[in-house]
């Protein structure tokens, strides 16, 4: 599966707009502009993620290749999502080990040439501060190895496969870095370039560099993980074409391994990249296009269980925040999505032993809700409606925050919770029939049509007690949102616009808001999760 992102000779802007990002399954990756300028404080070649409390870890920033420069480039291209870069004289492809906090990038000489690599480096947090005053960087160099830090927390090495390091006297350089300060975050500060290697390359000669955070065994054979992941990627998009094998391989970056133990098999969902972790709400959304779209039912299964075991007085986290194994339970929505997760991996796979497995936490959901739990979350006994709200807290999707202002608080009984909350009752009653879930199903159903429908509007309300008539799309998600809106083919139309998105803003991947406006910006995000995963089961219906 092949994208072009940028040719010779097209719109310069371009080179700095267009974003590619490669992960590494572990929640990690490697980003950057097309044309080599980091406009994020996110962007670099090696943001390795590391157990609790670290966190993801800004390791290599960038390379500073001799030859690598924006006006050298003729084409960029993904292949099979993984980004490959033709220069005038060389061509650079870069790929992550999957499960490993390592990032090797090939070169192959197209004349002969003297390459000559310069790391920068600013070792931080991915999310931390660009503007910390620069720091002395070690450097000890044995043979084809250069190791960064070297006695720190977190030394990185770099492994070439051709020519010579050196260590050089630190050079400092500042970067300001574009849409963090668009978007109104610090954004300058330095780069401290350490060390550089030398590689004399004939005509057609490859060369690799290892950039790792892991211990690096000598005897390793970078070419054969190259070949392996290569593989791997290919197999993601296997029997599919166009977009469906674009969105496959893109639904792949968001599904990791969990980080809360070396050992640790727990699975969970990336919200979006750069600066989500991962989310209840998104995952539970996303699960049916990332997992059963695609084949990763057993995947599927793992994070169901991860979250169950997270459940806390009858709730998922919300979020886990950046290098903590605890998450934050301020939602109202993300444990009714997990009713709906539940019920369409048993639909898809079958599984009866994992609802039978998770079916005592579902019951102590339930009983929490309509008992009443943390953040005013419970069932009001004066009509049967779910309510919610704490002052200083957003429990629905629409949680904007700035400071101590709650943008759009909704406290109240919000019109998809309670449409959730039904389709959650009247899913356990179908999997544990007489136990009188029902009847509370039925006494919120005819609340809402009195208190929701009723009103004399052309639209639901969104909130009541106290009574909101704002037109927002939440009421979309109160009609039946459990079967196809659309028949396949009128579904076209809609779908068809976003071929054009994947080859702009994040390369091969679909960003998380756009304006509302032609001509319809992307923004946020460049990848989320729930963007690609309800693209491709939308995409699968056609």
């Amino acid at each position: 599966m092949e994208r072009i992102g940028y040719r010779r000779g097209e719109d310069p802007r371009m080179l700095r707009e267009r974003e590619w990002i490669v992960t590494n399954g572990l929640g990690g990756y490697a980003s950057g502009t097309i044309g080599g300028e980091p406009t994020r404080r996110f962007h670099g070649f090696l943001i390795a993620a590391l157990l609790p409390p670290r966190g993801r870890v800004l390791a290599v920033s960038s390379l500073g290749e001799s030859a690598c420069g924006a006006d050298e480039l003729d084409e960029m291209r993904l292949e099979n999502g993984l980004p490959a870069f033709r220069y005038r004289t060389v061509e650079r492809r870069i790929l992550l080990p999957h499960g490993k906090n390592v990032s090797i990038v090939r070169y192959r000489a197209r004349e002969p040439i003297t390459l000559i690599v310069r790391p920068a480096f600013q070792i931080r947090p991915h999310e931390g501060r660009v503007d910390e005053a620069p720091r002395e960087y070690p450097v000890a160099i044995d043979g084809r190895t250069c190791e960064i830090d070297r006695g720190s927390s977190l030394p990185v090495l770099l492994v070439a496969s051709h020519g010579e390091w050196q260590a050089v006297p630190p050079r400092t350089r500042t970067v300001r870095y574009a849409v963090e300060e668009e978007r109104g975050y610090d954004c300058e500060g330095p780069l401290v370039y350490p060390c550089e290697l030398t590689m004399q390359l004939g005509a057609g000669e490859e060369a690799t560099l290892v950039l790792s955070t892991d211990a690096w065994d000598p005897k390793l054979d970078a070419g054969a993980l190259c070949r392996e992941e290569e593989e791997r990627r290919r197999t993601l998009a296997t029997g599919h074409s166009g977009r469906v094998a674009e969105l496959s391989i893109a639904a792949d970056q968001f599904v990791i391994r969990k980080l809360s133990s070396e050992a640790s098999e727990d699975r969970t969902v990336i919200a979006g990249y750069h600066w989500f972790t991962d989310w209840g709400r998104d995952t539970m959304i996303s699960l049916e296009g990332l997992c059963l779209c695609t084949g990763r039912h057993e995947v599927a299964g793992r994070i169901l269980r991860t979250f169950a075991h997270h459940v806390r007085d009858g709730l998922i986290p919300n979020l886990f925040p950046e290098g903590e194994s605890q998450g934050l339970y301020h939602t109202a929505d993300a444990t009714l999505w997990f009713f709906h997760a539940v019920d369409r991996y048993t639909t898809v796979t079958g599984d009866r032993k994992l609802l039978a497995d998770l079916l005592p936490i579902l019951r102590g959901i339930i009983h929490a809700h309509l008992e009443g739990t943390k953040f005013g979350i419970g069932v009001d006994p004066a009509d049967g409606l779910l309510r919610q709200g704490a002052e200083g807290y957003q429990l629905t999707w629409m949680d904007a925050k700035m400071g101590d202002w709650v943008v759009t608080p909704r406290r109240g009984k919000a019109v998809e919770i309670n449409a959730l909350f039904y389709n959650a009752l009247r899913l356990f009653d179908r999997w544990a029939p007489g136990e009188g879930i029902a009847r509370a199903a039925d006494r919120l159903r005819e609340s809402f049509n009195a208190r929701f429908v009723a009103s004399g509007r052309d639209h639901l309300l969104d909130v009541v007690d106290p009574d909101d008539a704002s037109l927002r799309p939440n009421q979309l998600l109160a009609v039946d949102a459990w079967h196809k809106a659309f028949p396949g083919d009128d579904l076209r139309p809609f779908l068809a616009g976003f071929d054009q998105h994947l080859g702009d803003f994040g390369l091969g991947t679909i960003a998380e808001i756009f304006d509302a406006d032609p001509p319809h910006e992307a923004k946020g995000c460049i990848a989320q999760a729930w963007s690609v995963a309800e693209l491709l089961r939308c995409s699968l219906l056609e």
